[in-house]
């Protein structure tokens, strides 16, 4: 009986220390975020790269509801806070509605004539988002100014910030990376080694467009396996159309090689990786890789930065995550007769206007989203201001192959809308 009540005696020890702990755990975390909230600021070229507008103190502690809500606190890794498990498990829904929102990072590159084209990225990017966002905006000096007087008018409501950060390349063949393909492009390639601090990064061409928020296709991150430390689309869904299976002269990814447009990146795990190639038996880091793919290979290659991903991950499959062709809807995806079975069945989710279609007459249904996003107001009306005027632009592109299916470029739309006025109803 003695033994009995000794051992029941430690055990209430036990639970009285681990409750104990669990308090001055919470009470830290809730002074430190106290502590670090700050007003946000836009940064300009003059930021060094990597940096920030907006404070985020004491986000780097310890990882935030990164495991499972009911693990105890002890059985936890050492950089997750035992106070989330603690707390989620005593008081789950209103923690949830307490705690900061996880930022998430965008990054897109801009030069010559695209500033319009990336302000209109953005504004689609914003509108729909729950999130905060954090936007990394390299670009030509000379559209610094103008991105500058653009975004610090626009209604943030408490949610964006951005960063500026001027266009550079190694030293060795800068020229070269440069010039690669289209200006600047190849850019995105060196993103995981000057963005040293950021974790994971969506990268978009300046031709994108969000008809659903960001956070969705952020939520792919959360789907890698413990392999992949990227995701992109295919290049084509349709073999005959395709142009690396029929042209290429080099290595690409799969069968129909994959699109770079929207790129979504664990960047941690890129700069950690070791990849196999063919140019030796040694296995080399992200920043090793570079220059000699582009030695190697650059009197072969068409679509400049992006053929180089599809030669890497040729090399290394197991390391890409592939997401359905709506979540980067091109025009070979109607032109010559729809081809992406998801679109069709749930929407376009991001629509990219390569080959310049916001921009001229060869495809009206796309130019039509385009203009209408980039004339919507923010907090307005969006039924009245963005959808019903979209609508009646989409039915007058019926005679094109596109504006045949012009319900897709709607679909998710309407869903996004239609969530985005329950949210604001309800004051979130």
């Amino acid at each position: 009986m003695r033994r009995f009540a000794r051992v029941a005696l430690l055990c209430l020890s036990c639970g009285v220390c681990s409750l104990l702990y669990g308090v001055s755990q919470l009470a830290l975390s809730l002074e430190q975020e106290a502590g670090g909230s700050r007003q946000w600021q836009a940064r300009d070229s003059a930021a060094p790269a990597g940096s920030s507008g907006r404070g985020e103190e004491g986000a780097g502690r310890c990882k935030n509801l990164s495991v499972s809500f009911w693990n105890s606190y002890w059985m936890l890794p050492s950089d997750v806070c035992g106070v989330n498990c603690f707390w989620e498990a005593a008081f789950r829904y209103d923690y949830m509605k307490t705690q900061p929102s996880e930022t998430m990072h965008l990054a897109v590159v801009a030069c010559g004539e695209r500033l319009e084209e990336t302000v209109t990225m953005l504004r689609s990017a914003i509108i729909f988002s729950i999130k905060p966002l954090q936007f990394h905006i390299f670009a030509e000096d000379q559209l610094h100014k103008s991105f500058k007087d653009i975004l610090d008018d626009f209604p943030y409501e408490g949610k964006v910030n951005y960063t500026l950060y001027p266009i550079t390349f190694p030293s060795e063949g800068e020229k070269e990376w440069k010039k690669l393909f289209k200006p600047c492009a190849s850019q995105r390639l060196f993103l995981p080694l000057i963005l040293k601090d950021v974790d994971s990064l969506l990268y978009v061409d300046t031709d994108i467009l969000f008809l659903r928020p960001v956070d969705d296709i952020w939520s792919f991150l959360r789907k890698f396996n413990s392999t992949q430390i990227a995701a992109m689309a295919p290049e084509h869904e349709e073999p005959r159309i395709g142009w690396y299976n029929r042209f290429a002269r080099h290595p690409y990814y799969g069968v129909t090689g994959i699109n770079s447009g929207v790129m979504l990146m664990n960047m941690t795990r890129i700069r950690r990786k070791y990849f196999k190639n063919d140019m030796t038996t040694v296995r080399l880091r992200w920043g090793e890789l570079l220059m000699p793919l582009l030695k190697k290979y650059k009197l072969n290659i068409t679509w400049g930065d992006q053929d180089l991903l599809n030669i890497m991950f040729f090399h290394n499959p197991e390391s890409l995550y592939i997401f359905p062709c709506q979540w980067n809807y091109r025009p070979d995806h109607c032109i010559y007769g729809s081809n992406c079975k998801e679109a069709e069945e749930e929407g376009i989710f991001i629509l990219h206007g390569n080959r310049g279609v916001y921009h001229d007459d060869k495809q009206p249904t796309f130019r039509a989203v385009y203009e209408a996003i980039k004339n919507c107001s923010f907090g307005g009306d969006l039924v009245h201001s963005l959808l019903q005027p979209l609508e009646l632009e989409l039915q007058k592109t019926v005679h094109t192959y596109c504006g045949r299916v012009y319900e897709v470029f709607i679909k998710q739309l309407k869903k996004s809308i239609r969530d985005l006025s329950v949210r604001r109803s309800k004051g979130s």
